[in-house]
């Protein structure tokens, strides 16, 4: 359907249906002419189209769009002549007023009111890790889950946004059709001691055939002080440092191998960049992993309740206590491909450590895999960039 069109010298409602017509009895050359898509009377406007109203013969002044009393934001082009919003939500009714002003003081007023068509099925954001205002590691991700796969994830990524108090150079993957995830440069993370804040304006995004995004989201987290772990599993040692200084080493004893599964050996600590993803205390550890009952000793079944863990895989390696390893750590790698240390230097990290601390292994034949866990900084940063539906980076600040 054509727009409402604006020929009228004073404040005036588009009260035809929108049929393209001219709204008042005569044109005034000196009048501007103001045009809204869509136009008056629509009951089926496009969400993803959203509303754009423009200016012949003047500039716009004033335009002003409302859902339910509430102004809908947009952006007026730099020569006034044109001004469009954002998507708009299905099924709603909005509001229009325009206000346009030719070179010669002449001014016109047009109002409109339509209604979007109705979603047949919603895009939603289901989860969305960090958590509302966690604090959390320099090296933490931002991961969405939608409720659904999502067919446009050109239009999906567009209106995701990061924001941060102190700019960090970063980029979205997709590893999968519901799942998109937003990490900082390989190298670099955030800035420590700030806020961020993650948003999406999916309202009225079109993601596949008569599927909208229904509501916006908005979630905002904090990075707390710099956390870096470094690991050598051949110097069986771990040092931290905090905000760039060191703040505590202690002895290590890593994977002692020996255990190949599918030419991976499983008993070895993979080396790499992993990220802190959780607590457990106590976490119980068995040989079920391996396809092993924990009963059956003779074939190296076990079962311990293991204090103070720190998870940095998916593959059951964990920064813990063992106390019945002291006599190894700093000398020889034992475990089962965890990082043994001593019960008062895990209880310490344990307290100390936020999700998404990044923790650096090396040492080790066994690499760490990119999505073991949430090891995402083991890809390439341009694999990384063309993962993304927009194949760009962005700036946060």
């Amino acid at each position: 359907m054509a727009g409402v069109v604006l020929l009228f010298t004073t404040a005036c409602s588009g009260g035809e249906k929108d049929s393209g017509v001219t709204v008042g009895e005569k044109a005034d050359a000196n009048v501007p002419q103001v045009t809204i898509n869509p136009g008056n009377g629509n009951t089926k406007a496009n969400p993803e189209d959203g509303v754009v109203v423009s200016a012949a013969g003047g500039t716009l002044q004033q335009v002003t769009v409302s859902l339910k009393g509430k102004p809908v934001d947009g952006a007026m082009a730099a020569d006034k002549t044109s001004w469009k919003s954002r998507t708009l939500r299905p099924g709603a009714k909005y509001q229009v007023t325009a206000v346009a002003t030719s070179p010669k003081g002449k001014s016109a007023t047009v109002n409109a009111s339509f209604a979007t068509v109705k979603a047949a099925k919603e895009l939603d954001i289901v989860d969305v890790t960090p958590s509302k205002n966690e604090k959390v590691g320099v090296g933490m991700p931002i991961q969405v889950t939608f409720n659904r796969s999502v067919g446009d994830k050109k239009a999906v990524e567009q209106a995701l946004a990061v924001k941060s108090a102190k700019p960090a150079t970063g980029a979205w993957y997709w590893p999968s059709d519901t799942t998109a995830i937003f990490r900082t440069k390989n190298g670099t993370w955030w800035e420590p001691n700030q806020k961020v804040t993650f948003s999406a304006k999916l309202a009225g995004v079109k993601s596949g055939k008569k599927t909208y995004g229904v509501d916006d989201f908005s979630r905002t987290f904090r990075i707390g002080d710099s956390h870096i772990v470094t690991i050598s599993t051949k110097k069986h040692k771990a040092v931290v440092k905090k905000n760039g200084k060191k703040v505590r080493s202690w002895p290590i004893s890593a994977g002692r191998g020996g255990r190949v599964v599918n030419g991976v050996d499983t008993y070895l600590t993979t080396s790499g960049v992993h990220l802190t993803m959780g607590k457990e205390n106590p976490a119980i550890m068995t040989s079920e992993w391996m396809g092993v009952d924990p009963k059956d000793k003779e074939h190296g079944g076990y079962k311990e309740v293991i204090p103070f863990a720190v998870r940095i895989s998916n593959s059951g390696e964990y920064i813990h206590s063992m106390a019945s390893t002291t006599w190894a750590q700093g000398h020889q790698n034992v475990s089962h491909g965890c990082v043994n240390s001593p019960p008062k230097d895990a209880r310490w990290f344990y307290n100390f450590s936020y999700r998404g601390d990044p923790v650096i292994i090396t040492g080790s034949k066994r690499k760490l895999e990119p999505f073991n866990g949430t090891s995402y900084y083991q890809m390439s940063w341009s694999k990384w960039v063309k993962g993304g539906a927009l194949n760009r980076t962005v700036t946060t600040g």
